[in-house]
């Protein structure tokens, strides 16, 4: 399932991460990899901001629904 089915306060692990090339070498960037566990902290209107590793993380809903949990 998708990044945006996450509550707030569930930490998931990450499956895998779609999309085209680039978007996908920008989350990787950002530490979205297989494997690795995000936080989210707060949903507003689809919209996210995660922890992931040391760093808090907003992302849109598009990207959020390109990384599988």
């Amino acid at each position: 399932m998708p990044l945006t089915m996450a509550k707030e306060g569930e930490t998931v692990r990450v499956k895998r991460v779609g999309g085209k090339t680039e978007t996908r070498q920008f989350l990787e960037n950002l530490g979205f990899v297989a494997g690795a566990e995000i936080t989210v902290i707060t949903v507003i209107d689809g919209n996210l901001i995660v922890q992931i590793k040391e760093s808090r993380v907003a992302i849109n809903r598009d990207m959020a629904n390109k990384i599988m949990i």
